[in-house]
């Protein structure tokens, strides 16, 4: 836009490279309108917007509304009067000669038509709740403030929430506050490689995170390893941060960064009297005997509005009565008192017509003010605690209690009978099952799940259908009473002892890694050792890529992205655990493929845990003909290059589609990579390598691109395993 010119209801402006678009839209079914930034390239019905610019001005008119460019160098919303609702209000701008640009990084700025880089406003100095790859987010120290992501206040309404994330004014971690001012989460110090307070490190392996501090400001900034995808993180309505990634084959948006538990950036909620969750919808519910003050509000999601209040008023007295709410994780806004029993804390409450609740543990917790934001936890969460809520008489009977002035001696009576009867009828069944099988129960290992032989029997129809089998044993497909999927895998030729066993399997627990196929449990039964995988639909590479069936075959972008996938994944087990752990069979069989066939490499861990010297060597030759490194029969010391060397290999298998080992039509035995590179030394034709399927179809310079790097050091980068010459220079190598 050029200055003067204006911007309607049914215009937009379009990135260069048709990315971004801004415009007028209309979220939900709201009747506002706001100027704002989407996707354009996610097609889903609802638009992505990364930015607002009127979010607290809305307009209702949008036929008469104008987003103009003055000639003063502001841009501006006008409304149907024609009156200003919203300004980049910049002092700093020449007259006459600007315009404004939206780029493909999502930045609308304000500069001078005649110099690009001389820009004076951007609306990444302004962000909403969203933080686009290469924004600057900062803190100016010189004046102690801070940018702030700050939420929606609901679905439909993208005026700014009670939520907000911003710089630590230390410089170096991101905190999370309710209505700016009360701190309620925080990332931890950055260390130039992780946030301290956030133990699960995947995210980071997703993103590029940058920081810079002096005595002016301190400022973040974060890139994608693959700067080919659509990716943005967005501070919900429900506190967390998310990382969204948008799946362009199937036309969908995922969450990368925002996980289950306590995983990844866990905020709890800000509800007075209410009791919220981050498992399901809706995430907040008014306790019992509550409703909420604003109706409308928390319908729409906006928990913070008011909260909830009782529906009926405290007596104070004996029409008063308590009601167990059981593992919840309270605030510390509580009166604490040094009594001596949970019936003396009770009688304290009790006798306190202000105290609205109280709990017992070593010491008595009474609130005398407004409940704010408990956290309901699940049955197998620690940190909770009981809470006994007072509730009026009439309140407590709806919510399940009993009115301690009911005579209640007959049903007590009955009560007694029936429970003693059951007691006794579930003790035989319980006696009954022990014998039927042993370790029926499940117990928890750390992180893992430890099952019992005859669960993981039944799961599997006593190991019916094999889905492969490698090295270390046979993988069997099985369904759990909850009906999620698994892979069984029967472990065989393992000498280790149960304490062994299990010391090395819950080290392989611990490691977590979006291209790592997740360890969910073992059994450890005498001499049966099986390990519990989560289940991968479709199956290993090998199948896609050696398959006689066309329609199981992939096309280049895939492969290309597999193979910087299992890159990243060896990389993590050679670099990133706290001990480095050496594959020793890197194969297409041990890759395997989620349902967005998103790689996720296998049997990791399973050979030997090798330390950080990397000065011992392995006195069993392990690994697959074709892949293995020269060293394994040379007697020299394994280290993770005898991953890298096989990592190669599998290389020239994913762009040729053929084994490396193989016989020609006329029976001559044929190594493919001295094929490849003859054939490359000769003509210089890297496309004749590629599967013949393909027809030509990929990527050229993702192919032939040179990284250009040392390869006797350390493997780490994950450029380094890029591109059929890098393969072709490693092979070179071993010769």
């Amino acid at each position: 836009m050029s200055s003067g010119q204006s911007l309607n209801l049914n215009q937009t402006l379009i990135s260069k490279s048709g990315i971004y678009e801004l415009g007028y839209f209309q979220p939900g079914n709201s009747p506002n309108y706001y100027i704002g930034i989407w996707y354009k390239k996610i097609s889903i019905q609802n638009k992505t917007v990364v930015w607002v610019g009127n979010r607290n001005t809305p307009v209702t008119d949008p036929f008469t509304a104008e987003l103009k460019l003055l000639e003063d160098g502001n841009l501006v919303l006008l409304n149907q009067s024609k009156a200003v609702v919203w300004s980049t209000n910049s002092s700093l701008n020449p007259l006459n000669s600007s315009v404004a640009v939206l780029g493909d990084d999502g930045n609308l700025v304000l500069r001078k038509g005649d110099k690009p880089s001389d820009v004076f406003w951007q609306s990444f100095d302004y962000p909403t709740d969203t933080w686009l790859p290469g924004g600057r987010f900062r803190y100016d120290n010189r004046i102690k403030k801070s940018q702030l992501l700050t939420s929606w206040k609901s679905p439909n309404d993208p005026s700014e929430g009670l939520i907000s994330l911003r710089i630590d004014p230390s410089g170096g971690q991101f905190v999370i506050l309710w209505n700016r001012t009360r701190r309620y989460w925080s990332s931890g110090q950055w260390n130039g490689q992780i946030f301290s307070g956030i133990p699960d490190t995947r995210l980071l392996h997703f993103l590029n995170f940058s920081f810079l501090k002096n005595e002016n400001e301190s400022v973040f900034t974060y890139s994608l390893n693959n700067t080919s995808i659509i990716s943005w993180l967005v501070l919900e309505l429900s506190g967390q941060i998310k990382q969204y990634t948008w799946d362009e084959k199937h036309k969908r948006r995922f969450c990368f960064g925002a996980y289950q538990g306590n995983n990844v950036m866990f905020m709890p909620f800000v509800a007075l009297s209410g009791v919220c969750n981050q498992r399901s919808f809706p995430f907040c519910t008014c306790m019992d005997g509550f409703k909420p003050r604003y109706e409308e509000e928390w319908n729409l999601s906006n928990y913070s509005s008011g909260g909830c209040v009782r529906k009926t008023s405290l007596q104070c007295g004996d029409k008063d009565n308590f009601f167990l709410m059981p593992n919840v994780k309270l605030r510390d806004n509580a009166q604490r008192l040094a009594v001596a029993s949970a019936d003396d804390c009770k009688l304290a409450c009790w006798s306190n017509c202000n105290c609205s609740a109280y709990a017992y543990t070593s010491f008595c917790s009474i609130w005398d003010a407004d409940l704010l934001s408990l956290q309901q936890l699940s049955d197998d969460e620690d940190g909770g605690e009981d809470l006994y809520l007072k509730l009026a008489a009439s309140d407590f009977q709806k919510s399940g209690g009993k009115d301690k002035k009911t005579n209640t001696g007959v049903i007590v009576g009955a009560v007694a009978g029936i429970g003693a009867i059951l007691v006794l009828v579930l003790f035989y069944i319980r006696r009954w099952r022990i014998g039927q099988s042993v370790g029926k129960s499940k117990s928890f290992e750390g992180s893992l799940m430890v099952f019992a032989y005859k669960d993981l029997q039944n799961a599997t129809n006593n190991f019916y259908e094999k889905l492969g089998g490698g090295a270390f044993g046979s993988v069997f497909k099985g369904t759990l009473p909850d009906s999620s999927v698994i892979a069984v895998k029967k472990l065989e030729s393992l000498g280790q002892g149960e304490k062994q066993f299990r010391a090395e399997v819950s080290t392989i627990g611990t490691i977590q890694h979006v291209n790592l196929v997740r360890l969910c449990g073992f059994c450890s039964e005498g001499d049966t050792r099986l390990l519990v995988y989560d289940y991968m639909p479709n199956g290993s590479l090998d199948y896609h890529i050696f398959g006689q069936n066309d329609s199981a075959m992939m096309n280049w972008k895939t492969r290309y992205q597999i193979a910087l996938g299992i890159a990243r994944g060896l990389s993590y087990l050679h670099e990133k655990c706290r001990d480095c752990i050496i594959h020793c069979d890197i194969k297409p069989e041990n890759v395997l493929l989620d349902a967005d066939f998103y790689p996720k490499v296998a049997d990791f861990g399973l050979a030997k845990l090798i330390g950080r010297e990397f000065s011992r060597v392995l006195t069993t030759m392990r690994g697959t003909r074709g892949y293995l490194a020269p060293e394994w029969i040379s007697g020299v010391a394994i280290t993770v290059k005898a991953d890298v060397y096989s990592y190669g290999m599998m290389l020239f298998e994913i762009v040729s589609g053929r084994r490396n080992i193989d016989h020609s039509d006329e029976g001559k035995f044929v190594f493919f990579p001295i094929w490849a590179a003859r054939k490359i030394i000769e003509d210089g034709n890297v496309l004749a390598l590629l599967d013949s399927r393909l027809q030509g179809d990929a990527n050229v310079e993702e192919l032939t691109r040179e990284p250009g790097i040392d390869f006797n050091e350390t493997f780490a980068p994950v450029a380094r395993m890029e591109t059929i010459r890098t393969v072709l220079a490693i092979a070179a190598q071993w010769r």
